[in-house]
């Protein structure tokens, strides 16, 4: 991978992590399903309008954006709005590659391999040692809805694997199109009128920045360039990168909100890290890999889809 290439993962990896920074500073200005909609609004347009017709059937744009979308993302921003930390949530989220294996298992034949059920036992130990962290210190309600919206990325990740869209970003700016009303239907239900209506009336230049980081920098940037490169170098050359993100939500969150990191949650950061790493190593490594082909770039989307 050239030097600019390599620099341009990186760049990818800290903007999906610092994601979570920003997702919290975000909770501060919305309730936590407006927020939701309103990032996937702000993604979805004018985008929707670039980027074409879409390329795969509608039956999996519609699944991927209620199971993704509402599910996945409404779980996330309600745990971290409950108290979960952003920097444990950027780490705990990975979890989800565990889910994704174990799923395709079951619903497409996918048999792990031994190595990959070795990554899966790993992970799962990091889960504990963060569950015993955060049971200890913060809302283990908070910690569980989290987990659950990991659940929720990994069938998500197995219906994008079933729709094999030939452009990931085509797919992810139509996707963004799901989830808008559903998640506005449950935030005038649960949250109010009233409390949505407050905290739009109150938007800020801050409030506004957070929207448009979710949606245009992580999304739009973040999901174009990750496709890019995945374009030009083999999906196990580009999908580790996406270990990184933890790295960055976690540091992130340390320098902007003084989020302590205490020894349980780096011991927990290394099992997770470690087995996630496993899990998405590829079956073997030839000598001179062909072009990814596109459920090869599917599965190296996993690692940070839409974070």
């Amino acid at each position: 991978m050239r030097p600019a290439h390599l620099l341009l993962a990186v760049l990818v990896a800290a903007v999906w992590g610092v994601n979570f920074t920003v997702i919290e500073i975000g909770l501060g200005h919305f309730p936590p399903l407006l927020f939701s909609a309103l990032r996937f609004l702000v993604a979805a347009l004018p985008a929707v309008f670039l980027v074409g017709r879409p390329k795969v059937a509608w039956k999996w744009i519609v699944a991927v954006g209620l199971v993704l979308g509402v599910a996945k993302f409404g779980l996330l921003f309600v745990g971290m709005d409950a108290g979960m930390p952003a920097g444990l949530s950027s780490l705990v989220v990975q979890i989800q590659s565990v889910f994704t294996a174990g799923i395709a298992f079951a619903f497409l034949g996918e048999r792990p391999t031994p190595v990959r059920l070795l990554g899966m036992a790993v992970a799962l130990a990091g889960i504990g040692v963060a569950a015993a962290d955060e049971g200890a210190s913060g809302p283990l309600g908070a910690f569980v809805l989290v987990i659950a919206a990991a659940v929720c990325w990994g069938a998500s990740n197995v219906l994008t694997r079933k729709a094999s869209p030939p452009d990931a970003l085509n797919f992810m700016v139509w996707v963004s199109t799901v989830p808008v009303l559903p998640l506005l239907a449950l935030s005038l239900l649960t949250e109010g009128p009233s409390r949505d209506l407050a905290a739009l009336r109150a938007l800020d230049w801050q409030g506004a920045g957070t929207v448009v980081y979710v949606a245009w920098v992580t999304t739009v940037f973040g999901f174009g360039a990750w496709g890019w490169l995945l374009h030009r170098h083999p999906a196990s050359t580009v999908a580790p990168f996406s270990l990184l993100v933890p790295v960055f939500g976690m540091t992130s969150a340390a320098a902007f909100l003084n989020e302590p990191v205490s020894g349980l949650r780096w011991c927990a950061a290394a099992l997770l890290v470690t087995g996630v790493a496993l899990t998405s190593l590829p079956p073997r490594s030839p000598t001179h890999p062909p072009r990814p082909t596109e459920r090869q770039i599917s599965e190296a989307m996993d690692g940070a889809r839409l974070t």
